[in-house]
């Protein structure tokens, strides 16, 4: 088992930062009510963490017997369509965004049927129906949840799972109770990374960790997955222990290196592979935009980085409207060569 997944806290008494955040899921957990929910912050500071916490208080350790169910569903065009969730005699853990442009359907069809039914067992007359990447569905979809939720209010409650509040509808958010989960500071984390260190027996320095979690952008479980394969490569870690880059940073600071030394529509076609090649191993649209951008800002002058910035929020909005990731990534490739050619050109006028 991955330390992320070993040192993870079962309880919010075990959450070792935020605290007035804690304080205040803890008198949720012990409320005779809980209202819908909505987490949102950056990844890797703790939302599912705290969600799977706020459940073990409110239903105790029955939520901990899981199993892994599917659900299947047929569209409009008579095809059918799995879902996987996880589920316990309390709560059911779900992602519609993985049917693509068929989520409204696990919405209406899918959600609609386990919200009708009453919670198995317990004090608690609510059973719990908890969405990952909220924001990452449609209007549509979204507006269909809106109206599951008012409907089987009496039987079921919601926690919503996002990234990024203003992509979730208003009438949407106007019904939950909105939770920001801020990602923890570097101290925080450096403090979390030396207590697995001292669990696992292995000395983190001080300094090491700080750049750890400096490297992982304040993502806890980055870090924590930086740590476990720096403790795997190195016998004994040290200030000057290299941090471990994961492959498709690589990939990416390579493929920055490349459009920056040479602009044209050979080079353009060998970026395209590229992109495809991040695409097909899971690595999200937006995740290679944000990345790309940070390493192509690297590496230009100041007088040429606000064109940078205005192109990559453009293309980051074309992303959440369009079906074609890779279109707007060739974009915003297509228009960096074409701005930084403009601009080298100028230099030499």
């Amino acid at each position: 088992m991955l330390w992320v997944d070993q040192h993870r806290p079962k309880s919010l008494a075990g959450l070792s930062f935020h605290g007035p955040l804690t304080a205040r899921l803890s008198a949720m957990g012990s409320s005779a009510e809980l209202p819908h929910l909505l987490f949102y912050g950056p990844t890797g500071g703790g939302k599912k963490t705290r969600c799977s916490a706020l459940l073990r208080a409110v239903y105790g350790p029955g939520v901990d017997k899981l199993r892994l169910d599917s659900r299947s569903f047929t569209t409009p065009s008579k095809r059918t369509l799995a879902i996987n969730l996880i589920a316990s005699a309390h709560h059911i853990e779900l992602t519609p965004s993985d049917a693509g442009i068929y989520d409204r359907l696990v919405v209406n069809e899918v959600i609609k049927e386990m919200a009708s039914h009453q919670a198995i067992g317990g004090k608690r007359g609510f059973k719990v129906v908890v969405l990952n990447d909220v924001d990452r569905l449609s209007k549509q979809a979204q507006a269909g949840l809106r109206r599951t939720m008012e409907r089987y209010t009496s039987s079921c409650r919601l926690i919503l799972l996002c990234s990024n509040q203003s992509k979730v509808i208003e009438p949407l958010r106007s019904r939950c109770l909105g939770i920001r989960v801020p990602a923890p500071t570097v101290d925080e984390i450096s403090s979390v990374l030396t207590a697995v260190g001292e669990k696992e027996k292995i000395a983190v320095p001080p300094a090491f960790a700080a750049s750890l979690a400096r490297n992982s952008g304040r993502n806890l479980r980055r870090a924590l997955l930086m740590l476990e394969a720096a403790a795997v490569n190195s016998a004994a870690l040290t200030a000057q222990t290299q941090v471990v880059k994961t492959d498709w940073e690589q990939y990416i600071e390579t493929l920055a290196r490349e459009i920056t030394q040479e602009q044209s529509p050979a080079k353009l076609l060998v970026a395209r592979e590229k992109l495809y090649e991040l695409l097909i191993n899971c690595i999200p649209a937006t995740v290679i935009l944000k990345s790309l951008a940070f390493h192509l800002m690297q590496n230009i002058d100041d007088d040429l980085r606000h064109e940078i910035i205005s192109a990559a929020s453009f293309y980051e909005r074309r992303l959440c409207t369009g079906s074609k990731e890779i279109f707007h990534l060739e974009a915003f490739v297509a228009k960096f060569m074409s701005e930084y050619k403009r601009y080298l050109t100028n230099m030499f006028l």
